[in-house]
Parts: structure tokens; sequence; C-alpha cells
């Protein structure tokens, strides 16, 4: 490693990383990239079955440690529980907080229990891992990075969909980033957002079915295409390499220009 510079600097050997809604989609891109830059593992879902190939998946292919746990991130008994079990593997420096849902409708008919659900899955637990995970490193004096998945409707509003709640959300997660960022900055965590564009996953799967919906978002691209579930995985790998060391509270897009019009 020492007479690769470059490899050098994108390298996170010796790291344990916690990927969040790891069962699918840009959850399961984010594990991959941690695991071919050397990272060890703990892929948390609900999913647990779905988890488990994942993780055979990570080990045979890059010969990292991963260690997958069935868990549901709104309930605290959970989030405490998967502290206590990812510690098997050692102590978490890296956090990608990637689950999430989207649900659709009226904003003015949208129900009190959607609109809490949403919030809980995408900013309460995103917050309340990273408290735990910020704990733990600045109780170390150890550095760490902290990645939150955002959205590039975090940004900014859509037609296409009718999504009150998500982007409402998401949103607020890319503003808590850049505050966590400057509170945990003199402990050496940086705290970054990935803000994606339109890509085509499991959970967005419904919405391009639909006649037209495709066509808008590509229009709406000035690359004038979708994205690949695994373009997201080089902005993974340099937030929580040494290469993004002087890199905190920032939101990366990656979405093919849709938020530089």
């Amino acid at each position: 490693m020492a007479d690769n510079p470059l490899a050098a600097l994108f390298s996170l050997g010796g790291h344990l990383a916690l990927v969040t809604g790891a069962s699918s989609g840009l959850g399961v891109e984010c594990a991959h990239a941690l695991a071919m830059a050397g990272a060890d593992l703990v892929v948390v879902a609900r999913r647990g079955e779905r988890l488990e190939t994942l993780a055979r998946e990570l080990r045979e292919s890059h010969g990292v440690r991963v260690l997958p746990i069935a868990a549901d991130l709104t309930r605290g008994a959970d989030l405490d529980r998967l502290m206590v079990e990812a510690a098997e593997l050692g102590e978490i420096d890296i956090l990608v907080n990637n689950a999430g849902i989207a649900p659709t409708g009226r904003a003015e008919r949208l129900r009190r229990e959607v609109w809490d659900e949403t919030l809980a899955v995408n900013l309460t637990a995103p917050m309340m891992l990273a408290q735990r995970v910020a704990a733990g490193l600045i109780e170390r004096r150890k550095p760490g990075r902290i990645i939150n998945i955002a959205s590039v409707l975090g940004a900014v509003g859509t037609g296409i969909y009718r999504l009150s709640a998500y982007t409402a959300s998401k949103g607020a997660l890319v503003n808590l980033t850049r505050q966590l960022a400057i509170e945990w900055a003199p402990h050496g965590i940086n705290v970054n957002a990935i803000a994606p564009g339109w890509i085509p996953t499991e959970a967005t799967a419904g919405g391009l079915a639909r006649p037209g919906n495709r066509e808008k978002m590509e229009a709406l691209t000035p690359l004038g295409r979708l994205g690949r579930p695994d373009e997201i995985r080089g902005a993974v790998i340099f937030l929580a390499s040494p290469a993004a060391s002087y890199v905190t509270g920032a939101l990366l897009a990656v979405d093919g220009g849709y938020l530089a019009w």
C-alpha cells in the first residue's frame, strides 16, 4: 500500500462501516462500495434473509468480514441492540444512513401516521444512529465518517410525484448533515450527504412503470438518462476515505446534473 499512493488515498482497510437499508437498492451498492475499498461491514435492514445473502456475496467477492443484523431503526431498543451486536466486529467509524421510505399521496390528504412514519425512518432514525456512533467515537477520541443518503428532492421539489413527507424529511436530513458537521468537526468526525438523482431501484420500480414518468425524469436530467445504481459507489468511497479528509457539511449530488439547471 505504501508503494501505491492512489490506493492509499481511497483505502478503507482497517475500518468498520455500518450501512442501513442494506437489503436492496442503493444500500446494497453502498455496502459493495465500502467492501471494495477494504472496509469490514455491519449491514442492517428489516429483511434478514436478504441481509444474509448480501453478507455472503460481500465475503466471497471482497474477502471482508460482514455481520448482518435485522433491525427496525425506528425502535430505540433495536438501535441499542444493533450497537451491542455490531461491537462483535469492532468499533464503527463509518456510518452510512441509507434506509428510507417514500410514500406518495396528495399533500392535502396525507394522513398523520404516514407523515410520522416517514420522518421516523428518514430523519429521526439517522439522527439517533448518528448520535450513538458519534458518542462512541468522541469517547474513544477517534475520527470517523458519517454519510447520509439524502436525495435531490432534499434540495428541490418535484412535479412528477406527490412526495410532501419525503421531500420534507430529506430537506431536513440535508440541513441536519450541515449542523452535525459543525458540531462534530472538533472531534474529527466528518458528516456529509449524498443526493442521488433518478436512479432505478426496487423502491422506484412502481413509479418508473407509470406512463411518461421515465421520459419526464430523463428530460429533466442534463445527461439525458437515469442513473445506474452502481454509480453511487464512487461517491460513497470518496466521502468515507482519506481523500475526503477536508470535506464536511457537503451535499454531493450524484444526479446527472439534475440540480444544475
